[in-house]
């Protein structure tokens, strides 16, 4: 009896730990990053693994959260389409949460990550157009809590490798 309760028995640190990637998962989940499409019996014979390893890791990532969608990378003409720009944002003292919770109601904030240096918050903004674009800036300007900001217009993407493992 006591065997099954200390087996059953799971450590509130595990839910926060990162899962541990062996090599085959690396192999695995940059072989989706180069085409999120390719079918379970390719991916299989490009690792040398057999096909039901390649459904139970990817099923074990995806519940472990490592992988957490497939999707589309958008040519660079598509994605050129509008103005894309990186804004670093300085906030006051106490304001961070209001001032995630205001950007968060902005469509155009693509991605807000908060950073070490100058900036508390570095934000990706795509717009359609310069008109827009400082709006969007004037917008995020006069949130409350926003000491200062520093714009970077994005001109063209020189690498893209997605997000490496």
């Amino acid at each position: 009896m006591c065997g099954f309760f200390v087996s059953a028995w799971r450590s509130p640190l595990s839910d926060i730990r990162p899962p541990v990637l062996d090599e085959i998962d690396r192999q695995l989940i940059a072989a989706l990053q180069i085409n999120a499409r390719e079918s379970v019996a390719m991916l299989a014979r490009q690792l040398g693994i057999a096909r039901t390893t390649v459904t139970s890791r990817l099923a074990r990532l995806e519940k472990a959260k490592v992988i957490t969608g497939y999707g589309v990378r958008l040519g660079q003409r598509v994605v050129d389409g509008g103005l894309q720009a990186y804004v670093g944002i300085k906030v006051q003292p106490r304001s961070g949460k209001e001032v995630l919770r205001r950007l968060s109601a902005m469509a155009q904030v693509q991605q807000l990550c908060a950073v070490s240096g100058e900036f508390d918050y570095v934000a990706w903004l795509r717009t359609d157009s310069p008109e827009q674009l400082d709006q969007l800036l004037d917008q995020i300007g006069s949130v409350d809590g926003v000491d200062k900001t520093t714009t970077s217009i994005i001109l063209s993407s020189k690498i893209d490798r997605g997000h490496p493992v």
